[in-house]
């Protein structure tokens, strides 16, 4: 008995051997996991209640040129009652690819909204990123998500992005007034009454209405919110309480503030000049408007501070406010603008409030727009995707203090200190599929272009069957690469296979033994013919006659230097506005008889467009001179004159006298093919047909058939049918604007840059313009780049690579304000270091291998390299 009562409790005992181990085990597991978390997350997790989150997001809102000072109220909740990330960055500065990126957490390269038209809100965009958003996860997780204000740039408001509850969105771009709103699908218009219009205050008062009512609704669930206001982007329309704020707004004149020219840097700002005294006026009213728009988002920023304190959500909300990018007005010549990658257009406001932040604090760090999306995961406890290239700055924001008095000197935390600014498409393809290497890039880019125009195939003008490119010069003069347009490149395999079986199959109606005699009906006599154009010219000349002593609008118009359209070319003339063509026929001697005492002084152009003059006289007077190229003209008295640019700098004087070199060349082997052409059409001049004999209607119904069978085999896939009429319907559509251009005597327009106009009637609401109108061109559509901002204890520098070829080096801490290219100074273990290192951030995919991290040691670029040299830089 005692055996059987000694031996009874051993399966109990076992029992809570094994209970009590397994849940040791697993309570080990846990607290092993536990401690890697952040000390914010641990008190969360304590707690068990997940953090509301606010996201507030600006448009084009500098930090460098003084924003921030319009903003009081912000800056005392954000800096007072949190943390100011002093090196906040966006690594593109366009408004469509930054927003992409914040959205996603991704590189530009990696989710292919290149520009704000290429790829933004695309049913490519819509159908592989858009599920993968911040709010999709966010969710999915239990929070209640909503979106209020602008998009992205061509968010046209037919649907509802997934991931969010509630959907408040802008259609299209920024506007204050007369927008549309797209409202959880269904589409809201709004006009010009500011108190329910204005977009600011929409966006303010519908997202406190929505975080009420869900907290009402739904008290224990967390709350998501992004408030993406249009301010201070265009048109900058100020509320009205505002519109006589900041009467001598100066931040924005920095030393680089009208820095031009700036023949040291790339092609846009060392064709840009300095500003003309309209200009400089135009920047200081523009910098005046954006900060009153800044004063309501300020209002903003303290109703919904108010809101929360209110609530009781406060200290359990993270607030967060920044911008999509800088901005510049007036800095190295450009009149106002974006997208380059300077100081004043990557770096942004960052500022953060909420659970354990530390306030009052100033954090050096680097931060960038794709860390944003990681960070609000992390925030709310979910998973960070692996494909996302940024990275949480929680672990920045931990304010734990050490564990005792010894524990003083902990070790750094281990941070990115580069970062990839990008900006443009990727670089063209070469032949073999594979991306053309940096290392090729040795010889610039207008000498490459030369040689590949010497070859036969280019110096066509998409004339050759199965031609794809053809060689141009722009009206810049430098030599182009365009590709052929409609059916001559879809055509070109087929052409080619049929060019192998012999020239004489290409025939489209009969061979060249064969006669036409299809139109043989509709022939006239010549009697008949020379009184019907005799009637009808009469006619037609006494009409026109007519029509030009009533209206004379509708003249033609052209400028004086050419311009490329789809294949055409137009005569633009960037200085003197427009004039009437005149006849094609008018003597050269009549053009001299008028002297040259009403030509006017010839300003060299500043590369910030025109004065808009407006001329009211309809005239026609013959042209004072001669145009020969783009830049030199002949006059009356057989005089050369060229623009001013050509005297000052040597190297437009190389560029354009290689252009007139190869014009020559060109225009000689011209001569000869024509003449070659020409003999060879007086060999094989064909023989007079015989229409009338029987012998040609015996063969036309078999030469009929033949040759339906021919052009049958020519017809194209339904799939590039499709592909040419949409090329086609875009270039005609290019044609319709120019064309309305013209009309319209608009002669702001550059080739290759973008230009704007401004006048006495763009801006609705006080203060207004009283200027006059004017014109500006600010950037180019063709500025492709990629750059490498470092900063850490030794070194603090911006490495650009153009798509051009030309490459800029800027050491901000002797030159913070980026006034000279240093490029020059470097050694070639520099360059190489950097390079290799762009080359690898370009490529990058997930945070792991877009961050390069330091640590308590700082890397010494310029002597660690040991890799193949780079000869890029040669160029």
């Amino acid at each position: 008995m005692a055996g059987r009562g000694l031996s009874a409790p051993l399966p109990l005992l076992l029992l809570l051997v094994l209970v009590g181990i397994f849940p040791a085990t697993q309570g080990s597991g846990y607290l092993s996991g536990y401690r890697l978390r952040s000390r914010l997350q641990r008190d969360r997790h304590i707690r068990n209640i997940r953090p509301n989150i606010i996201l507030v997001l600006t448009d084009d809102q500098d930090i460098e040129l003084g924003s921030m000072q319009a903003m009081n109220k912000t800056r005392h909740i954000m800096e007072k009652g949190g943390t100011h990330f002093s090196n906040a960055f966006s690594t593109t500065p366009m408004c469509c690819p930054s927003r992409s990126s914040i959205l996603t957490g991704k590189y530009v390269h990696n989710h292919h909204t290149y520009t704000n038209n290429e790829n933004c809100s695309s049913p490519s965009w819509q159908a592989n990123h858009e599920p993968h958003t911040f709010a999709v996860h966010l969710n999915n997780s239990g929070y209640r998500t909503a979106f209020f204000g602008k998009y992205l740039n061509e968010y046209n408001g037919s649907y509802v992005p997934p991931g969010w509850k509630e959907w408040v969105a802008l259609v299209k771009n920024s506007r204050f007034y007369n927008y549309t709103l797209c409202r959880n699908g269904v589409r809201e218009k709004h006009s010009s009454d500011y108190p329910k219009d204005y977009l600011t205050d929409v966006i303010t008062n519908n997202s406190i209405n929505y975080f009420r009512t869900s907290k009402r609704m739904y008290p224990h669930r967390p709350v998501m919110m992004v408030l993406s206001h249009v301010a201070p982007h265009g048109p900058e329309d100020s509320a009205p309480q505002y519109s006589s704020a900041f009467l001598n707004a100066s931040q924005h004149i920095t030393p680089s503030y009208n820095y031009a020219p700036n023949p040291d840097k790339h092609w846009i700002l060392r064709y840009t000049g300095p500003m003309r005294p309209v200009h400089m006026q135009f920047t200081n009213m523009l910098q005046r408007r954006r900060m009153q728009t800044l004063l309501s988002v300020d209002d903003s920023m303290e109703k919904v501070y108010n809101m929360l304190a209110e609530m009781g959500e406060l200290d359990n909300t993270y607030l967060i406010y920044t911008s999509d990018h800088g901005y510049h007005i007036g800095q190295f010549g450009l009149v106002k603008g974006k997208s380059m990658p300077y100081e004043f257009d990557i770096r942004v406001p960052f500022y953060i409030r909420g659970p354990n932040i530390e306030q009052g604090a100033i954090n050096p760090h680097i931060v960038l727009n794709i860390d944003l999306a990681p960070t609000l995961l992390d925030m709310a406890g979910v998973d960070i995707p692996a494909e996302m290239d940024g990275k949480s700055i929680l672990k920045l924001l931990d304010t734990e203090k050490p564990v005792n008095r010894f524990q003083v000197n902990r070790k750094g935390k281990t941070w990115r200190d580069s970062f990839l600014v990008e900006r443009g498409k990727p670089p063209h393809k070469r032949s073999d599929g594979k991306e053309m290497a940096q290392e090729e890039n040795f010889l610039p880019k207008y000498q490459r272009v030369k040689d590949l125009c010497q070859k036969a195939e280019y110096q066509t003008s998409c004339q050759q069957p199965g031609q794809k490119w053809q060689c141009v010069e722009d009206p810049t003069g430098k030599l182009r690469l365009y590709k052929c347009k409609g059916m001559a490149s879809l055509f070109a395999p087929r052409m080619q296979a049929l060019m192998a079986r012999g020239a004489s199959q290409l025939s489209p109606t009969f061979n060249s033994n064969s006669c036409n005699c299809a139109n043989m009906g509709l022939k006239t006599s010549a009697l008949k013919r020379k009184r019907l154009l005799t009637k009808k010219s009469s006619s037609v000349s006494s009409y026109s006659a007519m029509r030009s002593s009533k209206t004379s609008s509708r003249k033609r118009w052209a400028r004086s230097v050419s311009y490329e359209l789809g294949g055409d070319l137009y005569a633009v003339d960037i200085q003197d506005g427009y004039r009437p063509l005149t006849a094609r026929n008018s003597s050269w001697a009549g053009d001299r008889m008028g002297g040259a005492a009403n030509e006017e002084d010839n300003d060299e152009f500043s590369g910030m467009g025109v004065t808009y003059k407006p001329t009211t006289s309809n005239l026609l007077t013959p042209p004072a001179a001669l145009k020969v190229t783009y830049r030199c003209s002949i006059l009356m008295n057989d005089t050369v004159k060229c623009d001013g640019g050509l005297y000052k700098s040597l190297q437009a004087w190389k560029d354009h006298k290689l252009h007139i070199e190869h014009e020559i060349e060109t225009l000689q082997t011209k001569i000869k093919n024509l003449r070659e052409v020409k003999g060879h059409l007086s060999k094989v001049r064909p023989e007079e047909c015989q229409c009338e004999s029987p012998s040609y209607f015996l063969k036309s119904e078999e030469v009929f058939r033949l040759n339906t069978e021919r052009m049958h085999s020519l017809r194209l896939p339904s799939t590039q049918k499709t592909q040419w009429l949409q090329k086609e319907q875009k270039r005609r559509k290019k044609l319709r604007k120019f064309l309305k251009r013209l009309q319209n005597n608009d002669t702001c327009s550059m080739p290759g840059l973008t230009c704007f106009t401004h006048d006495n009637h763009h801006w609705q609401t006080a203060p207004f313009w009283t200027m006059g109108p004017f014109c500006a061109c600010t950037s180019a559509n063709n500025n492709t780049y990629w750059c490498l901002r470092t900063i850490n204890d030794t070194h603090n520098f911006l490495f650009c690579e153009f798509a051009t070829g030309f490459l800029e080096y800027f050491d901000l801490n002797t030159d913070p304000y980026q006034l000279m290219n240093a490029v020059s100074t470097l050694e070639r273990n520099a360059l190489n270091s950097m390079h290799q290192q762009l080359m690898e951030l370009r490529g990058c995919k997930g945070h792991k291998q877009c961050n390069p991290e330091k640590g308590g040691k700082e890397r010494n670029y310029f002597s660690e390299y040991r890799g193949q040299i780079w000869e890029g830089w040669v160029g």
